[in-house]
């Protein structure tokens, strides 16, 4: 496909041409290769290479920020291709990060489709990829970023069922074979006052955790009305938000923020999620099928229990925040903040740099200095700790950590075309299976 052409003129896009580039490119061996290129952009940067060059995949506003914030990183990335599925975006997002200079991207590096992702990797000079798409795509633009040879920023969460876990965690692995590293876009781990604040508590400041709350509450989120000309993959793909094949619900595209800062205290994932949710103020069809509350009750290894809730209806209190009790204290953390009450108090008052840029300076540290930096195995457990907390709400029943990472359902469609893609009913607790 002409990587100018408009998306409507696509030839339909299977699910199994999808991914057949990302699982047969170094079938043949057990080690898989690491491409020349590849090896020759890690020398350079060890030597101290002047440019990064950057792939944005997903030209939406959390890649636009995500592209720029890795400019405002280091002097030397440069953004030099972009892929997306609509044109409309990509060169929205192509205007305003070419407003610094560091930032223009010529016609040849503008790729369109279901596949541009493949055509950016195939055909772009690029060292370092940011993944930024709804996060159903994030499993195979992983995995096919790891097998071009490429460093990767990824935002969260970075799957939306129990197979793409699986993928992302393989791909982790695979990174660690060929020495690339890998960012994701929980940034509360890259933010200095989250860093001091759990170094204290694994220090044993607040003694030994027994329980924790966490919270994502806030108002609705935007939502683009249906246009005559869209097909139902269009309409889906515009308003990622409300389909849990794209975006896992709420409770993992966005809490699962304050839930990794609770695995993080807790040293790990929890083990088991009996939890309750329901669709009780966005009801209409326009906002698909997604719940706009959640509950969970998790249990950890030690016996600790979180209670965690998110919550997306205007005109309720709003709150995010993490609170974990140990047996000496408590600590308190939200974004630029963090405190410790009881015998070791403490609050942070050091310079809290942007951890929206800090990701991206840790990224690039680790490329240059071959660190390896590998946060995909911490990012698939906390999302899989979001996705076990959805399979509790949707189906009413309890689900253990095994249950979840074995799950088969996956929530991918039959073919990546725009067509007709029927929306599937809303979960209703005791009567939807856990697959």
């Amino acid at each position: 496909m002409n990587r100018n052409e408009n998306h409507r003129e696509e030839k339909p896009y299977t699910r199994r041409q999808f991914v057949k580039t990302t699982a047969g490119l170094t079938a043949a061996a057990a080690f898989p290769l690491i491409p020349s290129t590849a090896w020759a952009g890690a020398s350079a940067f060890v030597a101290g290479s002047d440019t990064i060059r950057v792939g944005l995949i997903g030209c939406g506003g959390r890649g636009t920020g995500a592209a720029l914030q890795s400019l405002a990183a280091a002097p030397e990335t440069q953004i030099v291709a972009l892929a997306d599925v609509f044109n409309d975006r990509l060169q929205g997002s192509r205007g305003y990060i070419a407003k610094n200079e560091r930032g223009k991207v010529d016609d040849e590096h503008c790729y369109l489709g279901f596949d541009a992702y493949q055509q950016l990797l195939d055909h772009a000079d690029v060292d370092l990829v940011i993944l930024a798409t709804p996060p159903h795509f994030r499993p195979i633009h992983l995995e096919a970023a790891i097998k071009a040879g490429k460093h990767v920023f990824m935002e969260k969460p970075v799957a939306v069922d129990a197979p793409g876990i699986r993928k992302v965690i393989a791909a982790g692995e695979e990174a660690k074979r060929k020495k690339l590293s890998i960012v994701s876009g929980t940034q509360r781990r890259h933010e200095a006052c989250y860093l001091a604040a759990m170094q204290r508590v694994q220090d044993g400041a607040i003694g030994d955790i027994k329980a924790a709350r966490c919270y994502w509450n806030q108002g609705g989120l935007w939502m683009n009305e249906r246009q005559d000309s869209w097909t139902d993959m269009e309409w889906q793909l515009r308003n990622w938000l409300y389909f849990t094949w794209l975006s896992g619900d709420h409770i993992t595209e966005q809490h699962v923020h304050n839930l990794d800062a609770v695995n993080w205290a807790m040293g790990g994932p929890p083990i088991k999620a009996m939890g309750m949710g329901g669709r009780q103020v966005r009801t209409s069809p326009k906002y698909g099928h997604i719940f706009d509350h959640f509950a969970i009750e998790y249990e950890y290894a030690n016996g600790a229990f979180l209670e965690s809730m998110c919550r997306q209806i205007d005109g309720c209190a709003s709150r995010v925040e993490e609170v974990v009790y140990g047996t000496k204290g408590r600590l308190r953390t939200h974004s630029g903040y963090a405190e410790m009450f009881g015998e070791n108090a403490w609050k942070y008052e050091d310079p809290n740099p942007d951890p929206y840029v800090q990701e991206h300076v840790d990224l690039i540290a680790s490329v240059r200095e071959g660190k390896g930096l590998n946060e995909a195995k911490r990012v698939a457990e906390s999302t899989l700790t979001a996705i076990m907390g959805r399979m509790s709400a949707y189906t009413g029943q309890e689900i253990s950590w095994e249950q979840a990472l074995n799950s088969k359902e996956d929530l991918s469609p039959d073919a990546y075309e725009f067509g007709s893609l029927p929306v599937p009913p809303v979960a209703v607790p005791g009567r939807t299976p856990f697959i």
